[in-house]
């Protein structure tokens, strides 16, 4: 076992205890193949992999040659659940410059945390990343994005609290340009409260950054918290339909028994999944690999 495999499947603990557990109970070779493949579905959905992924799951176990042999049909489970994921393992293509991220998200799900790190692996590949303080609604997100621009070595172009996110964003494509920058990426607010005003300042951003590199944002960047389960496709609904999502993050995959609510997003979103967040390391962001993650649940 590699020790990136290691670190997912550690970081998977929670999730994979809760839904192998249920379906130890499930595959039992003395129930019938009806009231097994009735109480799996049951154990798909209350581990959060969300209903129309459980119905898909099931439909495809039906319609294959039953076995009663249980480690025969927690394999053919992991083929089920790795079609529906497969279809969301993109990662982010970095093919212009400046490549602009716009990072969108609530606040506590880990945004700030999570450009850190993107930035930290980004410089690490010999990428000159600057970072844009959007968030000036709190002084702790531009203190935060402060940090980690130290520990990364990237610049970090602010203004202070309470200014035009806007204007920070412009700032910090004129400067990316100005200076042979690779990589800007954007914080934004995510005071999910004020939901409309929220929205019209996302909107505002992506004009500011068109108006000066057309085309940008080239990525639209959704970060999730796995721990809040189904609420994570609603908000992902809420910023799809004002900003656009091309790509989504999932954080927290370690501190949370609902880690399964990946699967209910690439069955009902099919958004490209980019990264995943296994821990509170610098190298626990980690691209999306499926085949590794169903290992790794199962």
């Amino acid at each position: 076992m590699t020790n990136v495999f290691r670190r997912l499947k550690e970081g998977l603990v929670k999730t994979s205890r809760d839904l192998t557990s249920k379906i130890d109970v499930v595959f039992n070779p003395e129930t019938s193949k009806e009231a097994q493949l009735d109480m799996l579905e049951e154990a798909i959905i209350t581990s959060d992999l969300g209903v129309k992924a459980s119905i898909e799951i099931v439909d495809s176990l039906r319609n294959t040659v039953w076995t009663r042999n249980p480690d025969e049909l927690r394999n053919r489970l992991k083929e089920a659940i790795y079609d529906i994921l497969k279809e969301c393992k993109k990662p982010i293509e970095i093919n212009s410059k400046p490549f602009v991220i716009m990072v969108l998200g609530v606040n506590g799900v880990g945004k700030t945390t999570t450009i850190g790190k993107m930035a930290s692996r980004y410089v690490s590949n010999g990428k000159k990343v600057i970072l844009a303080a959007g968030d000036t609604f709190r002084a702790a997100a531009i203190e935060q994005l402060m940090v980690w621009g130290e520990r990364t070595g990237c610049e970090v172009i602010r203004h202070s609290q309470g200014g035009d996110p806007g204007a920070v964003a412009f700032d910090a494509v004129k400067a990316a340009t100005a200076r042979g920058a690779d990589i800007v990426i954007l914080d934004t607010a995510g005071r999910l409260h004020t939901k409309v005003n929220l929205m019209e300042e996302l909107k505002k951003i992506k004009r500011v950054v068109d108006k000066e590199i057309p085309g940008a944002p080239h990525e639209n960047l959704l970060i999730l918290d796995a721990s809040t389960g189904q609420n994570a496709i609603n908000q992902a609904h809420t910023f799809n339909e004002a900003i656009g999502v091309t790509g989504i993050a999932l954080t927290k995959l370690d501190g949370t028994a609902k880690g399964g609510i990946i699967v209910a997003i690439a069955k009902e979103l099919k958004t490209p999944i980019r990264f995943i967040g296994v821990g509170e390391k610098v190298d626990d962001l980690r691209d999306f690999y499926a085949r590794d993650f169903v290992d790794a649940l199962l």
